[in-house]
């Protein structure tokens, strides 16, 4: 039987949004409503910060948490570590790392489903999720990261342009002669694979795009792709957590 851990990365310092983790939403700060969410589906989560105030927040509702290092690059990187915090607190073993994100308090636990599903094949290195986009201003928004996929729906690349592109279309019209993907940011690794990718050096694609998922696939590595009907609502500023 396959062993999963949930991380939740939920670092405290966002030149957007400082303390977003600890936002207020309906009497519950925005990290236990994650926490609550990938609990209905997971056995084992665990949040992974790099600041005390949300490690007493998380205490404070019950949860589990390791502090990690405020050095970490990325989410990723904190979720390496706290694997290996984990690994060494409970002596468990942990076959697959699912990245969740920290600022999606309405993440969907069929989207968790979903990656769990993706590692019943045991060659399964690395899974994501995408979504079909459904408007043009999607498609043509930089702040959200498209996906293109071989036939086996193994990932090509991760851009924040629309791709492919529609040759002798006007770009109004591509969105209905192409089913483009929004990727969906919520990462599952096997934890060998997890340990490699964050020795990687950081890669040109990924420098290029801004996206660490590049610097995988520019080593070799496979990223499965599933697909879902259920989109992500992430909290990025003040105002989205107005809108929610």
């Amino acid at each position: 039987m396959i062993q999963f851990l949930g991380i939740i990365p939920a670092r405290y310092h966002s030149s957007r949004f400082p303390g977003k983790p600890l936002a207020d939403i309906a009497g519950k700060p925005m990290v236990r409503r994650v926490y609550e969410q990938a609990s209905s589906l997971l056995e084992q989560v665990v949040v992974a910060t790099d600041d005390v105030r949300i490690e007493t927040a998380v205490k404070d509702f019950g949860g589990n948490v390791i502090l990690t290092s405020p050095e970490h690059a990325s989410g990723t990187d904190r979720c390496a570590e706290a694997l290996e915090k984990f690994v060494a607190e409970h002596n468990r073993i942990v076959d697959v790392v699912i990245n969740i994100q920290g600022d999606e308090p309405f993440i969907h636990p069929g989207q968790i489903q979903h990656l769990m599903t993706c590692f019943n094949d045991p060659t399964t290195q690395i899974a994501t999720l995408a979504k079909v986009i459904e408007s043009t201003e999607e498609l043509n928004d930089p702040n959200i990261t498209k996906v293109v996929c071989n036939l086996r729906q193994e990932a090509l690349y991760f851009s924040r342009s629309p791709l492919p592109h529609i040759r002798g279309k006007e770009r109004s019209e591509w969105i209905r002669d192409h089913n483009f993907l929004k990727h969906i940011g919520i990462y599952a690794y096997q934890t060998d694979i997890l340990r490699e990718i964050t020795r990687l050096e950081p890669s040109k694609l990924e420098l290029a795009e801004s996206l660490e998922q590049n610097r995988w696939l520019e080593h070799g590595y496979t990223i499965y792709v599933k697909t879902t009907e259920y989109d992500s609502l992430s909290i990025d500023t003040p105002e989205d957590l107005e809108k929610i």
